[in-house]
């Protein structure tokens, strides 16, 4: 009779351990609050050191499909998504400092969710995100993978350009993008100069077509009149910066003539490498993925252990 209570106890204690196994990833996300955060939604995958990935403009967090296949196996990867990108519920109301929102509301998902440090991919208007956060919070981030984003977008072409002065053209981009959606063929031709892929050329117009213009219109402007360049002494993790430049072939652009402005731009960041892409477009992680695949590998095999 022992024998059997003792059987049927260890019976009992498997059954717990294995529910228990299957509610953990549960119990550990139920304290997100999605009402906390109004300016993105995410969807957590795979298990490991957290990583945070964000998409770039009008592009949902399905950007990023490849990049967690890769990577859920050995990192949890929190996939964003802005409102009003890709098809996202936009908000009601969008806020008049729409980008330091969701600076804000990404770092207290952080804090809350508890995530130690987490790696942060950012693509484009993601990587200014990942850039912004980090010079706000140096704590709070581990390492970066900026994908062909700059610190301050308006001085491309004009490296004494300042906040203040780019404000008026921001200010005219932005009413002019609100006035309404772009026509299907303007959009495709626009994404064209960003992707080679026909099919994810395909894709990214309809996300296109899908975003809220008044959310679009308001992160062009933010990132237009945001200058982090001198903030990014604060940075303290290691940053991998990949850039593109023969989507601007065209435009009389080099592969050293735009190395050169990445450098100008990330000049105060202290621990950094950039990397250029011979043949990729702006869509590195579409464009040119084994590259893409290789530097992130080996950037993240030196850099992807938590520090205690």
């Amino acid at each position: 009779m022992n024998h059997f209570s003792s059987f049927r106890q260890y019976c009992y204690s498997l059954i717990l351990l294995l529910l228990l196994s299957f509610c953990l990833p549960v119990l550990l996300f139920a304290a997100d609050n999605p009402a906390a955060h109004p300016s993105f939604s995410v969807k957590v995958t795979g298990k490991g050191r957290p990583m945070l990935l964000i998409p770039g403009l009008t592009c949902p967090g399905a950007v990023w499909d490849e990049t967690v296949a890769r990577y859920q196996k050995q990192y949890q990867c929190h996939v964003v998504s802005l409102a009003g990108f890709g098809g996202q519920p936009a908000q009601a109301a969008v806020p008049e400092h729409l980008l330091q929102s969701v600076r804000d509301e990404l770092l207290t998902y952080i804090k809350t969710q508890k995530l130690n440090r987490p790696i942060v991919l950012g693509h484009s208007l993601g990587g200014f995100l990942g850039l912004w956060m980090s010079t706000t919070a140096p704590d709070a981030i581990g390492p970066l993978v900026i994908v062909d984003s700059l610190p301050f977008l308006a001085a491309v072409q004009n490296p004494a350009l300042t906040a203040e002065a780019a404000k008026p053209m921001a200010e005219g981009m932005r009413q002019q993008m609100t006035g309404g959606k772009m026509p299907v063929a303007a959009q495709r031709q626009m994404v064209a100069g960003l992707i080679t892929d026909t099919a994810r050329i395909t894709q990214a117009t309809r996300w296109g077509q899908a975003s809220d213009a008044r959310t679009v219109a308001q992160a062009m402007y933010d990132m237009y009149t945001t200058d982090l360049r001198a903030d990014l002494g604060r940075i303290q993790q290691p940053a991998l910066v990949l850039g593109a430049w023969a989507a601007y072939k065209a435009y009389g652009s080099t592969k050293e003539s735009t190395r050169a402005i990445f450098a100008q731009q990330y000049a105060k960041l202290p621990q950094h490498r950039i990397d250029m892409s011979e043949d990729g477009k702006h869509f590195l992680m579409w464009d040119d993925t084994a590259w893409f695949f290789a530097q992130t590998d080996a950037f993240l095999k030196q850099n992807g252990i938590a520090k205690k």
